[in-house]
């Protein structure tokens, strides 16, 4: 906690006092770029992956950075996506997962949260995934069986996503895109999904097309 009270006193006394007009700016609105799904792991920083400034992003995170469907869930994703799309009018909606994902692996081992009844509850919005890995993908184990299915339920979120009103709306209007990534801790590469190739490259070598269709299949790079 120290750390935290220290590093407010130096935001306050360095940072914040040399951009104080920047900040009172922001205090009159917000027009944020993109909405930014994402897991709520300690180790993935939006604004630091993508060197974005207070106001840029509006970000939602949540433990394996799960969708759940429209009307399914009471929780606050559905308000948060309607209010990003339909209020704040974001033009972008990306789906963020990333490396060495905790819940994907729980997800993949259902044993390892047997004493945590809410994140196992939680986890049925991943059903789809979990399914496409047993029947899809079952031969595959270990950090192959777990990198596929974070990219896996990149794509199924996306395609909760859909389900939501105000995302329907903005795509049919052809003023919403839709993109899914994930980004690899450990060597700080972010891979965009390609739905002409199926496959998930790396961003900084392919041009990221907005996913207007449905994901299809795809191969596994990472």
């Amino acid at each position: 906690m120290q750390k935290l009270i220290e590093g407010i006193h130096r935001f306050q006394c360095e940072l914040f006092r040399s951009q104080r007009e920047f900040f009172e700016r922001l205090a009159e609105g917000q027009r944020p770029l993109a909405l930014f799904i994402t897991c709520s792991d300690s180790r993935v920083n939006p604004n630091l992956i993508t060197q974005t400034e207070p106001g840029e992003l509006f970000i939602m995170r949540n433990a394996g950075n799960i969708v759940p469907p429209y009307g399914v869930a009471a929780g606050g994703e559905a308000a948060t996506i309607e209010f990003a799309v339909a209020e704040l009018g974001v033009k972008d909606v990306i789906v963020c997962g990333h490396s060495r994902c905790g819940a994907m692996n729980a997800l993949l081992n259902l044993r390892l949260v047997e004493h945590l009844p809410a994140v196992r509850q939680w986890l049925t919005h991943a059903e789809a995934t979990r399914r496409i890995m047993c029947e899809k993908y079952g031969d595959r184990t270990g950090e192959a069986a777990l990198t596929t299915a974070i990219e896996e339920n990149v794509l199924v979120q996306l395609e909760n996503l859909r389900t939501h009103p105000s995302v329907a709306s903005g795509l049919a209007r052809g003023q919403l895109k839709l993109h899914g990534w994930v980004y690899k801790i450990e060597t700080g590469e972010v891979f965009a999904y390609q739905p002409q190739q199926g496959q998930f490259l790396s961003i900084d070598s392919a041009f990221t097309v907005p996913l207007a269709a449905g994901a299809g299949t795809h191969e596994h790079p990472i």
